[in-house]
């Protein structure tokens, strides 16, 4: 395989050029952004020549088809992440998909199985546990400075979410648990090396819609507890603190944080921080080197990790409706 790794972009959504950008901080001799796919050739190429993308295609499929193309990043629409995965993946090509990787445990399942059966590269796009600031939680927590880790208080909160037309659609995959869990079902299992062993949730959702608020509760195996609010109703702080015996760990927007502060019972308080340019190129950079080895699945956001997640909201919402 070409050292140059080509990307093939489903969707031109909001974080779509953030991801380009991305690749293209890694420099061109590493990776490019060779083509982008839309509903209509018409959007396709608008966006295309907006952001210098050599090709563009009015399907998916047709994308798919590029020989050229190594790794599809699938960023559509939420019910759509299943069926053009499972497509790209049929047409042999390795994939990077967001979350939520897809809205029900089975069709995790079957996306896993066809990769393997392929010996294709498949992973949840999960910014958040590869911020170099993650790194230096995860070494905090497995520490004693904070003592040992009881629990976890997390609040993520945006008071204007109608910018995305179809949140309220749950069957479109709208919704806080959704749009918001998944970032941290992901980021605790990895800063904890620890699985979840039971959850429970509570959502307030108007007939017909998907939820606008929730609070899900989770133990992991190791015994931490959390207790994530998510809410669309009400704009608040978004910060984690977690809780130890000996004082606290406090993140501001865990899922792109540089900075957290570690605050001691004895007054003590420290601060690290961890700077970057780009959310995206520690993912990108790693979702690039794993290809180029032949590897199908990430030691750091594994298949269990993204499964277990998929398993929580799958059964959470089966229990609302």
């Amino acid at each position: 395989m070409t050292k140059q790794i080509k990307y093939g972009v489903v969707s031109t959504a909001q974080v779509v050029p953030r991801f380009i950008e991305a690749v293209r901080m890694l420099g061109e001799e590493n990776a490019q952004v060779l083509a982008v796919s839309s509903r209509t050739f018409e959007t396709a190429n608008d966006f295309a020549k907006e952001h210098q993308i050599p090709k563009a295609y009015g399907s998916h499929e047709a994308m798919y088809a590029d020989p050229e193309l190594d790794v599809i990043y699938i960023a559509t629409y939420n019910k759509g992440h299943f069926p053009e995965a499972k497509k790209a993946l049929l047409a042999g090509k390795n994939v990077l998909l967001e979350k939520p990787f897809t809205l029900t445990a089975s069709e995790s399942a079957e996306l896993f199985e066809i990769a393997r059966e392929k010996h294709l590269f498949l992973m949840e796009a999960q910014k958040s546990v590869f911020l170099p600031l993650t790194n230096l939680v995860k070494q905090v927590v497995a520490s004693d400075e904070i003592g040992k880790i009881l629990a976890v208080e997390s609040v993520t909160a945006y008071d204007n979410i109608d910018h995305i037309s179809w949140f309220r659609d749950l069957d479109a995959g709208g919704g806080t648990v959704h749009f918001m869990l998944p970032y941290a079902l992901s980021y605790l299992q990895y800063i904890f090396d620890a699985a979840i062993s039971d959850f429970s949730g509570i959502s307030d959702m108007a007939d017909g819609e998907s939820d606008s608020q929730a609070k899900v509760l989770l133990k992991l195996d190791n015994g931490v507890l959390a207790n994530i609010f998510l809410t669309t109703k009400v704009g608040l702080d978004k910060v984690m603190t977690i809780q130890g015996t000996k004082g606290r760990l406090v993140i501001p927007e865990f899922w792109k944080a540089k900075t957290a502060m570690v605050e001691l019972f004895d007054g003590t308080k420290r601060t690290i921080e961890a700077d970057f340019e780009s959310d995206f190129v520690y993912e990108v950079a790693h979702v690039n080197a794993l290809i180029l080895a032949g590897a199908t699945e990430s030691p750091i956001m594994t298949a269990e990790m993204t499964q277990t997640g998929i398993a929580v909201i799958d059964q959470l919402y089966k229990s609302w409706t």
